[in-house]
């Protein structure tokens, strides 16, 4: 037996086992399949990190309208007469009529201590790969 007959012997058999219209289909289905899986891996990425990316834009603008508000609470305190008499006393020692200034002396080491409160440090647990997963997906857990 020569090349030549074992080339179109093996050729013939890959015809007839191999390359049939049922294997064909079948291959090809296989890859439809693969790359449908593929892009809805990255779809679902991509989907991920824009809705982290979301929650992170509307806290920044929750804080945001938290903080102007703030100011603008601020700004109608500084137009009251409250704050501007306030301020006139401060800066300026100005005093209504009848009232007497009191200077009082600067409060003791015990005086100071008395009414602290211990401040307690919050640690934040570090979880593991797992757990998280399992609080991602079961909230209660």
């Amino acid at each position: 037996m020569s090349v030549k007959d074992n080339l179109r012997r093996t050729k013939f058999r890959l015809k007839r086992d191999f390359f049939t219209l049922e294997n064909i289909v079948l291959l090809l289905a296989i890859v439809l399949c693969l790359v449908w899986t593929y892009q809805s891996i990255v779809a679902m990425s991509r989907n991920w990190k824009l809705s982290e990316t979301l929650i992170t834009e509307k806290k920044e603008l929750e804080l945001l309208n938290v903080e102007v508000e703030a100011a603008e609470l601020e700004n109608e305190y500084y137009k009251t007469n409250e704050y501007q008499e306030l301020m006139a006393r401060k800066i300026l020692d100005k005093k209504l009529s009848g009232e007497n200034m009191v200077i009082l002396p600067d409060n003791s080491e015990e005086a100071k201590n008395k009414h602290k409160v211990a401040k307690v440090e919050k640690q934040e647990k570090s979880y593991s790969n797992f757990e998280k997963w399992m609080m991602y997906l079961f909230p209660n857990y």
